[in-house]
């Protein structure tokens, strides 16, 4: 079972209606900041193509489904409130937070297995 770091109390409406999201464990759970994130097309109307990772997950970490999980974009919003300037930001897009703290438009990633 796994142990979030806000309780469903504590979860404001800082990013509503913008959808779902897929997000490492490593965000909600172990308490670590949004550190990579990306926006590819949306899986189905539930899903606001945003994927955000702390950006310390091994693979070995990120390839296990244990790990990742589906949650609302606003209730990542809440762990990490400095993407919230970002979630418009269009398909294809990709952001990193630098050493000081600031996101910055990086490549977006490349699906290895896209033809």
């Amino acid at each position: 079972m796994k142990h979030f770091r806000l309780l469903p109390d504590q979860i404001r409406p800082i990013a509503p209606g913008i959808g779902g999201c897929f997000a490492s464990d490593m965000i909600p759970v172990d308490g670590e900041p949004v550190r990579y994130m990306y926006r590819e097309p949306a899986r189905g109307d539930w899903d606001s193509g945003w994927r955000f990772f702390s950006g310390v997950e091994s693979q070995e970490y990120v390839d296990n489904a244990d790990n990742v999980a589906i949650y609302d974009v606003n209730t990542i919003a809440n762990y990490d409130p400095s993407i919230v300037q970002f979630l418009d930001e269009p398909v294809g897009t990709a952001f990193e937070k630098s050493a000081n703290g600031e996101f910055c438009r990086v490549p977006f990633p490349i699906d290895p297995d896209a033809n």
